[in-house]
């Protein structure tokens, strides 16, 4: 597809969105490339970010959750939290998006970003795991980002019930942490704890996500990896994309390590894609604190990338070369792409308030697909060797 066909077609969905007196049309484009139905909305009250959860007038604890963390009554007290008592069957492939197992010596084991929208205002912020809406945009987003995983790794992706994300970007960031630290502890756990015992065989492994999906990772590299230390020596690495890995997080979890370079291993990767414009704009998924890596030259310092540098842009299904330059903005934490045209890639309003003007957030993958290909490619080969 050409750069001008893109831009119609955005063109088209831009125009879909719409307010009104009484309703704003809320955008959710938490992880999505430009060819899906990128855009879906949901109506909700003036109030757009709230969400109605059970009274809670306290944040005093009574309840034990994972490996003894104890769960705040702002997270048992939500609509729906009770799901998570209910453990999926993991032995049950109707619960994978993907078990593809095809002979290659690393696995990657993926988790995919937003894709749950409740049905409804005041209807269950957690998915119930056969949700239709959440499995057909798994699927969608799959096909723009894990198989950029499948010349190198065998691929295995579970379904796991995610929370309303208009809900979890409303807390504070303790609130979101301790709401996705219980999600984390539930679905995405035990899926990793069937993937170890019945598919994984002792092989190297990477794990990745997008958005959602890497929220959920940093708790699981900071807790489940703390409750299985001798699996990180086989980690290749993390591809934490989408969501901030921050400073403190680092230095709060020895045990994990920041990338430095084109093929360390063991090692965090992690970015959010921002146009210039967004400076000086809140955006959800960027962090206090926020590290990245540059995803086409693979340097922490600031140097930048020209789009000639890069190996190629995914959109769409689409190869496109020479789009997405890149720079890291030491200050702010996040990659800055200067080359595309934000009318084109950005998160129109009204998401936009709180992803910031020039949120590239759908395209942390797609803009750097062939780079990011490549780079799994060295990580292992170094991985391999030593």
């Amino acid at each position: 597809m050409s750069l001008d066909g893109m831009s119609h077609f955005m063109d088209r969905m831009r125009s879909s969105l719409s307010w009104s007196f009484r309703t704003v049309h809320i955008t959710v484009m938490y992880a999505y490339g430009p060819l899906r139905g990128m855009v879906m909305g949901r109506n909700l009250p003036l109030q757009p970010w709230v969400v109605p959860i059970r009274p809670s007038t306290s944040c005093t604890v009574d309840h034990v959750g994972y490996d003894g963390w104890r769960i705040p009554d702002m997270v048992k007290d939500m609509n729906g939290e009770e799901k998570w008592d209910m453990k999926i069957d993991y032995a049950d492939s109707n619960n994978w998006l993907a078990i593809n197992h095809t002979g290659k010596a690393v696995d990657v084991v993926y988790f995919y970003p937003t894709t749950f929208i409740p049905s409804e205002e005041g209807a269950s912020i957690v998915a119930d795991i056969d949700d239709a809406g959440m499995r057909s945009g798994a699927q969608e987003v799959y096909e723009s980002q894990a198989t950029l995983f499948e010349e190198d790794c065998n691929i295995y992706a579970p379904y796991y019930r995610q929370v309303d994300a208009t809900y979890a970007l409303t807390l504070s960031p303790e609130g979101e942490e301790d709401l996705l630290r219980r999600s984390a502890a539930h679905d995405p756990s035990d899926a990793l704890d069937h993937y170890f015992e019945h598919y994984n065989d002792g092989r190297p492994f990477i794990l990745a996500g997008h958005s959602q999906g890497s929220e959920v990772l940093t708790m699981i590299l900071s807790d489940y990896m703390t409750k299985h230390p001798e699996l990180l020596d086989r980690m290749v690495a993390a591809y934490v994309i989408g969501y901030s890995v921050t400073e403190r997080y680092i230095a709060e979890n020895p045990h994990l390590r920041f990338a430095e370079c084109a093929d360390d291993t063991g090692v965090i990767i992690s970015y959010n894609t921002e146009g210039p414009g967004n400076d000086g704009f809140s955006n959800a998924v960027v962090k206090d604190g926020a590290i990245s890596i540059n995803p086409i030259n693979w340097k922490r310092d600031g140097t930048y990338a020209d789009r000639s540098e890069g190996l190629g842009s995914r959109i769409g299904g689409v190869a496109i070369t020479g789009l997405a330059d890149a720079k890291v903005d030491l200050e702010r934490g996040v990659v800055v792409c200067t080359t595309v045209d934000p009318s084109d890639y950005a998160i129109p309003a009204p998401a936009d308030k709180i992803f910031g003007p020039e949120s590239y957030h759908k395209c942390d993958y797609e803009f750097y697909y062939y780079d990011l290909r490549e780079n799994v490619k060295n990580r292992i080969a170094a991985f391999m060797g030593q």
